[in-house]
């Protein structure tokens, strides 16, 4: 069960001559359900831009700070969003909080409002073109009681999703996490030697999982064993730099996806959305379980990444030595790709992946036609008949690339989906996120 949130709980404010009171509380607490009049849904574009200006962000080069992962920001921008729309249309439970908004306030203005206030608290540098897209959305919006009660519900918003994740851990300077020296264990990969970054992940508080190791997969087999070096082998024939057993498309696979994978299924879920024509609630709701999903998929991979501390196949093949008898060792073995500077298993690609297909098949199905655009091979795309196909891909392409072994796939897919699946559940346990009429 997510921990209740007791920070600024019962604080009263005034709202536009209306009373606004901030209850946290668990989704299964439901919100200040009034019989408001529900304000026009309108589309969901003004939440894919706002998510379009994050993406834009954090792919800047020195935008996101070093040690913060990004999918904290893209969770804390979608709750607020969401909590923001919610506390108008009454047309579901909030993820954290209501604000008891007048009758007839504006939920577009909230949402802009809300993507405005929380970005530029994230990211102050960036102030000045957030301001310019607030202002362009703001003026598509008729003036009015409504519009500015709209925009005062998600100027609040923003502010208590930004003090209720204060202190959950990610300004922690990441300890030093020393090397391992025996077989199996993680080391930093040549030819870099970096050190293991966000160390201090797995002590991040969860959005909604009760902990971090909730879906923690199980040891992955031994070094010594029949499975190991099935797994290791693998790699080290398909994922090599001068592999001659990849195929042609394999090695696009594998050079399509290294981008930031939470980036690649935002970008997904953006798409999506536009091309279902999918409403504000509706894609407030969608990006809200997506990125409380990844964001708390990447808590739960670092924990089990840094309980297991297992060695990456660079390590692996180059070190094998007499660790397994079945897996000839090679010193001069080189990946197609880099090496992330974090130990192997579960694959991160794999757990972000397993996560994002199965929130958006819960909205679309998973039978849905999909074309994805490669943040690192410009203007190149891949197309699927469903999101599970494209998760599977992105896990996979790690293989190509030399970067995890099939085991680190497999138990990255099944973390995601399981981390997924209980935010899910958590969400139509408590209404979160459903239909009210």
């Amino acid at each position: 069960m997510r921990k209740v949130l007791t920070v600024l709980a019962g604080v009263l404010l005034t709202l536009v001559g209306a009373s606004a009171v901030l209850a946290y509380q668990r989704a299964t607490g439901g919100g200040q359900a009034a019989a408001a009049t529900e304000t026009p849904r309108g589309s969901g574009a003004i939440v894919v831009d706002w998510n379009k200006q994050l993406v834009k962000i954090v792919n800047t080069p020195g935008a996101q700070p070093a040690t913060v992962h990004p999918t904290r920001s893209f969770a804390i921008l979608s709750a607020a969003t969401y909590d923001s729309v919610v506390s108008i249309t009454h047309s579901g439970s909030p993820y954290l909080f209501s604000i008891n908004a007048p009758s007839g306030a504006r939920a577009d203005a909230a949402a802009a409002e809300a993507g405005h206030d929380t970005l530029v608290a994230l990211y102050p540098s960036t102030k000045a073109t957030l301001d310019q897209q607030l202002a362009t959305e703001l003026a598509a919006i008729p003036d009015g009681n409504a519009k500015r009660q709209g925009v005062e519900v998600g100027h609040l918003s923003a502010a208590f999703m930004l003090a209720a994740r204060a202190d959950d851990g990610s300004s922690v300077t990441p300890p030093v996490f020393p090397a391992g020296t025996q077989p199996g264990e993680w080391r930093p990969a040549p030819p870099a030697l970096a050190p293991a970054v966000f160390t201090q992940w797995p002590a991040v508080t969860p959005f909604v999982l009760d902990s971090a190791a909730q879906f923690r997969p199980q040891a992955p087999p031994a070094v010594n064993s029949a499975p190991y070096a099935k797994a290791v082998n693998e790699v080290k024939s398909l994922g090599q730099n001068t592999s001659t057993t990849r195929t042609a498309d394999q090695t696009v696979t594998a050079r399509f996806w290294p981008g930031p994978i939470w980036t690649t299924w935002n970008e997904i879920a953006e798409k999506s959305a536009l091309a279902h024509h999918t409403d504000l609630v509706r894609t407030a709701r969608l990006f809200a379980l997506l990125n409380l999903s990844l964001a708390d998929t990447t808590i739960a991979f670092y924990d089990a990444k840094y309980q297991y501390h297992v060695w990456r196949p660079i390590t692996a093949i180059r070190e094998a030595g007499n660790s397994n008898p079945a897996v000839t060792g090679d010193p001069s073995w080189t990946p197609l790709l880099a090496t992330a500077p974090d130990p192997s298993y579960p694959g991160a690609h794999s757990a972000i992946s397993g996560a994002g297909a199965a929130v958006l098949a819960s909205f679309y199905g998973d039978r849905d036609k999909i074309t994805v655009t490669s943040d690192v091979l410009p203007g190149v795309t891949r197309s699927f008949d469903s999101y599970s196909a494209a998760a599977g891909e992105a896990g996979l392409s790690r293989i190509y690339g030399g970067v995890h072994t099939r085991i680190d796939h497999e138990a990255g897919i099944k973390l995601g989906r399981d981390v997924a699946g209980f935010v899910l559940d958590e969400a139509g346990s408590s209404s979160f996120g459903r239909e009210t009429g």
